[in-house]
């Protein structure tokens, strides 16, 4: 009918159907035809506006509540950060959606038509609606916004990270470089938003600025569904939470079995790691599965076959698991305690939206005659930075690192977390040195008790302390994102996002909680404390020397849980050899260290 001739099918020597082998070479290129950076491009794009709006609000919102909702500066920076907070925790519910029920494309989808619509809501909020009623509609905006971050934060990344293909070599080669490019996109959108949206809200209007960040939501949504035959989606696998709560409870069913006292083995799985009633005893491996580790030795009691299991026909995954999940779920448990170990860090990030803010607000901002730069607009300072900085980092300072350590990303995940919270220390040593040079220069001109006064010292003198954040920025931020992507069960990655992008979000709370400390301990013998909403008699100096001294405190406890850490290893002869042939080393018993060639430690 179609004009198309029968044939029959054509066997080579092994016996194969060379049509079907065309099928499928066919489809393998169709699928090709998908994912890597003609994929990724779209989902940056997504995510530059995604982080505009974001920035576009946060970056000014501390002037938005004291200046216009009339609230004490403690009050406004406390706001702003449990807003930041709950913006950054969210995203854990929204990991555990796109990973059980909608996968990371719908869950994407959803949440960017939620946070468009708050910020419409947030745009009516500052413009028509009734005065009585604009402060609780404002919130109520501020936290659907947060719905929407919840969705959209742990998938984004993660998706876009998942259209490279780590059994390519050229694109898993495309993929070590995606996380250094994938953030500067951020710092272009944030600081973009920073310069241009800033000014129309200090300069226009609050409704014309809210609105453009709301345009900016529509265009992001557009540009998305543009991609949308391009994209490789993975599946919702299942919730993560069930995974690992299966191994606990296995292994506190048979807390007394040990592999060689009433355990008749150890369960592997079938051949390709996946969870089966079948190959109880685990002959066979597979060509790639998780090693086995010695630490949290406890939880390989989940894999240990009893007499219970054996006796059964049907495995109970309540009972009994394979390496392959005990070995994630040790995964998970390894990050826990790095994610504790960084809160401090968002301690010191979150003083970009909040006092440097205020303090610029004080300081001599004329910029020729006619022309005054928003407080906020210096935030654009650490974006400028950034963009200079990870190509920097990308193309000089990885390759000769290179050369000296042989670690194919120069030096690892966790000494690029390590070197950001060293930076970190020096921001609120240099921060507090400049306040207190700020507080004597309104002491020297009579200005202490006008709040309101300009303090006769340029603004120019915070430069450093936001070049300095920039430079913690790409050596934390990046590292921690890379870490919790990489580190992560390849099932579990949106929870990863979700994880890393926590931090900043506890941190948020964890830094309320000292400001309220240093307030109710400071109001004892000084009636405004050390952050008073008169900014010049107050000693942001003093706090900013705390937070330098908790983050040195926390550097130690960094350290010491970095030096125990173990990186993900999977088992994989080819790539034992193929790492052998390059000069890596590392190797035990068959063992290759994924992304940490050299040593099982940092």
């Amino acid at each position: 009918m179609d004009g198309s001739v029968a044939v029959a099918p054509i066997m080579n020597e092994n016996g194969d159907d060379q049509e079907t082998k065309q099928k499928t070479t066919f489809y393998r290129k169709k699928s090709s035809s998908k994912g890597g950076w003609h994929a990724a491009i779209f989902i940056i794009f997504v995510e530059m506006a995604e982080r505009f709006a974001f920035y576009g609000l946060a970056g000014n919102l501390i002037t938005y509540l004291s200046n216009n909702l009339n609230q004490p500066t403690a009050t406004a920076a406390k706001n702003v950060n449990t807003w930041v907070g709950i913006s950054a925790i969210f995203p854990i519910v929204g990991a555990f959606i796109a990973d059980s029920y909608l996968g990371r494309f719908y869950t994407i989808l959803l949440s960017s038509l939620i946070y468009f619509l708050g910020m419409v809501l947030l745009s009516l909020a500052v413009s028509v609606i009734p005065l009585h009623y604009r402060k609780a509609v404002f919130f109520t905006a501020l936290y659907v916004l947060a719905i929407g971050e919840g969705g959209h934060k742990p998938c984004v990344q993660t998706f876009a990270a998942d259209q490279f293909d780590e059994n390519d070599p050229a694109e898993k080669e495309a993929k070590s470089s995606f996380f250094n490019w994938w953030y500067l996109g951020i710092v272009v959108g944030a600081s973009v938003a920073i310069l241009v949206v800033i000014y129309i809200q200090d300069r226009v209007g609050w409704a014309i600025g809210f609105g453009v960040l709301a345009g900016a939501l529509a265009l992001a949504l557009a540009i998305f569904l543009i991609g949308i035959k391009k994209y490789r989606k993975q599946r919702p696998v299942g919730s993560p939470f069930t995974t690992i709560m299966q191994v606990l409870v296995a292994a506190a069913r048979k807390w007394r079995v040990s592999e060689t006292q009433g355990g008749r083995g150890i369960y592997y799985g079938n051949e390709d790691g996946e969870l089966t009633d079948t190959n109880m005893l685990g002959q066979s491996r597979g060509r790639k599965t998780c090693a086995r580790t010695n630490q949290l030795r406890f939880l390989d009691k989940a894999m240990i076959i009893d007499d219970i299991d054996s006796m059964n026909q049907t495995r109970n995954p309540w009972r009994l698991c394979p390496l392959k999940q005990v070995e994630e779920v040790k995964l998970v448990i390894r990050l826990i305690p790095i994610w504790l170990s960084c809160l401090m860090f968002s301690c010191v990030l979150v003083q970009l939206h909040t006092f440097y803010t205020k303090q610029g607000s004080t300081m001599d901002r004329s910029l020729g005659p006619n022309f005054k730069v928003p407080p906020a607009s210096l935030q654009s300072l650490v974006g400028f930075t950034i963009l200079v900085a990870v190509p920097l980092y990308d193309r000089i300072f990885v390759p000769l690192a290179r050369k000296v350590t042989g670690h194919r990303s120069g030096i690892t995940m966790l000494q690029r977390i390590g070197a950001g919270l060293f930076v970190s220390i020096v921001v609120m040593i240099v921060s507090a040195l400049v306040e207190a040079r700020r507080i004597s220069t309104a002491r020297e001109n009579g200005v202490t008790d006008t709040p309101k006064a300009v303090v006769p010292i340029s603004v120019w003198w915070l430069l450093p302390q936001y070049i300095l954040l920039a430079v913690c920025d790409v050596f934390t931020v990046v590292g921690l994102q890379e870490l919790f992507y990489d580190q992560m069960p390849e099932a579990m990655r949106s929870l990863g996002a979700a994880a890393y992008i926590s931090i900043i979000g506890v941190g948020s709370f964890v830094n309320s909680g000292v400001i309220a400390a240093v307030q109710a301990i400071t109001t004892r013998n000084n009636g405004s404390g050390w952050i008073g909403d008169n900014l010049n008699r107050s000693h942001l100096d003093y706090f900013y020397w705390t937070l330098a001294g908790l983050s040195a405190l926390n550097l130690c406890v960094f350290i010491w849980i970095a030096k125990g850490f173990v990186y993900k290893k999977i088992l994989d002869n080819e790539e034992e050899e193929e790492e052998k042939e390059i000069g890596f080393g590392g190797y035990l018993n068959g063992v290759v260290e994924m992304r940490s060639p050299y040593q099982d430690r940092v």
